[in-house]
C-alpha cells in the first residue's frame, strides 16, 4: 500500500516553516494520542498517531526533508537505498515536539536546558522569620539578620573534583544531562539518573566540598524593615537564596515578620485599641485623663457619668500603614474599676453613698432601672 504524503498527513503545505510542521504535529498527535482514544477508536487512533509521528520525524529534520522533497519516500526509506534514512537515533526535532506533547498531557517537568546540554535548575528560595516589636513595625528599622551563603571551593577551585584530577563526562548520558525512554512509538526525554543532569561525573570528590565545588557558611545581610509593616508580610531579597545548579540563578530569600504581643496595644490593620482603667469616682465626677500612644501621650476629657466599655477615638494616633496615606487611628476603651480591699471607714461612707442614692431614686442609675423593667416584661 502506497504511503500517503507527508505533508498531507500533517496537513500544511510543501513551503510550510518548521513552526508551522511543529504547530500541525503537536495537534494531531495531542488528538490521536491513545491515552486519549479508548475503546473502539483505540486502533485506529493508534495507526494515525504512528502515520503522524513518521511523518514529523521526517519533516522536522532538514537534511531529511530536503532528500524527501527530491527523491519523496524512496528519499528516506533506508530500505530503499535512501540519503535520509531515519535509523534509531534519527528523531531529528521530534524529541523535543514530542517531549511538548507528553507535558500537555502528563504535566510538564521542571527545570531548563543550557545549550542543549546540561540541565539548568534555579536555586531554592530560602524562608526567615523576623520578629519585631511593634513600635519597631509602626517606625521602620534598618537591621542586619546572619543567612546561609555558598563560596566556590577554594580547593577544586570549584570542580568539585580532587586537585589533580578532573570530571568526566557522564557515559551514561555522553555529558548531555538527559536520557531518552523508548517503548514502542514512545520517546519520553529524562534527567539522567547518573549524573542527575550534570552531564559530569566526578570520580574522585574534592574531599574539602565532597564533590559540591562549593562551601556552605554564614553571611550578614542588611535588611530595612518599611514603617508600617505588618503581621505576616514578607521583604524578598533577591538573589540571596540558595544557588542555582549547572549555572542557573539562585532563589531569593523571604524574610517573614512577627510582631511581638504588645502589653498596652492590639493592632487591627493601621488602628491600635488599648484598654484604660479609670476610677469609679473618675467615671462619675468626670476630668482630664491620659492615655498612652506608640509616639507620647494623650489627654482624653472623661463626661461626668462615663459608663464602663465607653470608648474614646483619637484619630490619627494609630499607625500608618505601608499602602497608607493617613496613620489610623487609635481607640480607647474605658475601664470603670471597682474599689476593692476597703478599710471600715470607706466601707462607711460607701454606705452612706449607697443610701443617699437610693433615696433619690432610679436617676443615679438609668441603665439599671431600664434592665429592671425589661425583667419585669419578661415574667409577665
Amino acid at each position: 500500500m502506497a504511503k500517503r504524503d507527508y505533508y498531507e498527513i500533517l496537513g500544511v503545505a510543501k513551503n510550510a516553516s518548521d513552526d508551522d510542521i511543529k504547530k500541525a504535529y503537536r495537534k494531531l498527535a495531542m488528538k490521536f494520542h491513545p491515552d486519549r482514544n479508548q475503546g473502539e477508536d483505540a486502533k485506529k487512533a493508534e495507526e494515525k498517531f504512528k502515520e503522524v509521528k513518521e511523518a514529523y520525524e521526517m519533516l522536522s529534520d532538514a537534511q531529511k526533508r530536503a532528500a524527501y522533497d527530491q527523491y519523496g519516500h524512496a528519499g528516506v526509506d533506508p530500505n530503499m537505498g535512501g540519503r535520509g534514512g531515519a535509523g534509531p537515533e534519527g528523531f531529528g526535532g521530534f524529541a523535543e515536539a514530542f517531549g511538548d506533547i507528553f507535558g500537555d498531557i502528563f504535566g510538564g517537568a521542571a527545570g531548563g536546558r543550557r545549550g542543549g546540554g546540561q540541565q539548568v535548575y534555579r536555586g531554592s528560595d530560602l524562608s526567615y522569620a523576623m520578629e519585631i516589636s511593634l513600635e519597631e513595625a509602626a517606625a521602620g528599622k534598618e537591621t542586619q539578620i546572619r543567612i546561609p551563603s555558598w563560596d566556590g571551593c577554594e580547593t577544586c577551585h570549584g570542580s568539585g573534583a580532587k586537585p589533580g584530577t578532573s570530571p568526566k563526562t557522564c557515559p551514561t548520558c555522553s555529558g548531555s544531562g538527559t536520557v531518552h525512554l523508548r517503548q514502542g512509538f514512545f520517546s519520553i526525554q529524562q534527567t539522567c539518573p547518573h549524573c542527575h543532569g550534570n552531564g559530569k561525573i566526578i570520580p574522585e570528590p574534592c574531599p574539602t566540598c565532597n564533590g559540591a565545588g562549593k562551601i556552605k557558611r554564614q553571611k550578614t545581610l542588611e535588611v530595612k524593615i518599611p514603617a508600617g509593616i505588618n503581621e505576616g508580610m514578607r521583604i524578598r531579597s533577591a538573589g540571596n537564596g540558595e544557588p542555582g545548579t549547572n549555572g542557573g540563578p539562585p532563589g531569593d530569600l523571604y524574610i517573614e515578620i512577627r510582631i511581638k504581643q504588645h502589653e498596652i496595644f492590639e493592632r487591627d490593620g493601621d488602628d491600635l485599641h488599648c484598654t484604660v482603667p479609670v476610677s469609679m469616682t473618675t467615671a462619675a465626677l468626670g476630668g482630664t485623663i491620659e492615655v498612652p500612644t506608640l509616639g507620647a501621650k494623650a489627654e482624653i476629657e472623661l463626661p461626668e457619668g462615663t459608663q464602663h466599655g465607653k470608648t474614646f477615638r483619637l484619630r490619627g494616633k494609630g499607625i500608618k500603614g505601608i499602602r497608607s496615606s493617613y496613620p489610623g487611628d487609635l481607640y480607647a476603651h474605658i475601664t470603670v474599676e471597682t474599689p476593692v480591699k476597703l478599710t471600715e471607714h470607706q466601707r462607711k461612707l460607701m454606705k452612706e453613698l449607697d443610701e443617699s442614692f437610693r433615696k433619690a431614686g432610679d436617676r443615679h442609675s438609668p441603665n439599671a432601672k431600664s434592665w429592671t423593667d425589661r425583667v419585669k416584661d419578661l415574667f409577665k
